[in-house]
């Protein structure tokens, strides 16, 4: 191998290093869910977000979860077909002991 095509290769294997060290990690610590299994189905979930380069953050999602079981991660977003449906899961983690737990920064939008 030329030394221009070993440059390359170690910089491609650094670039992707570098892409896979940024992704946030998402650990789930609760959910509830509406819908079958084996359909789609909407959950509201209570997560713990460990970020490469910051600290870690709690805090809830909303996200789909395809017939295989699979998530649907839509580039961080979940579409909600109605605000009911929102307030729904939301009785269904207080109901569950959950839904009223608070991420270290939730006192800044009151």
């Amino acid at each position: 191998m030329t030394i221009a095509v070993i440059t390359i290769i170690t910089v491609i294997i650094m670039i992707m290093g570098l892409v896979m060290a940024s992704q946030t990690n998402v650990s789930v610590r609760e959910q509830v869910w509406l819908g079958e299994a084996g359909d789609w189905r909407l959950g509201l979930q209570w997560c713990l977000y460990v970020h490469p380069q910051d600290d870690p953050e709690e805090g809830y999602r909303f996200i789909w979860q395809r017939p295989d079981g699979s998530l649907q991660a839509a580039r961080g977003q979940a579409r909600l077909p109605s605000l009911a449906i929102v307030g729904r899961l939301i009785a269904m983690a207080e109901a569950a002991g959950w839904g009223q737990k608070m991420a270290g920064d939730a006192n800044r939008f009151e």
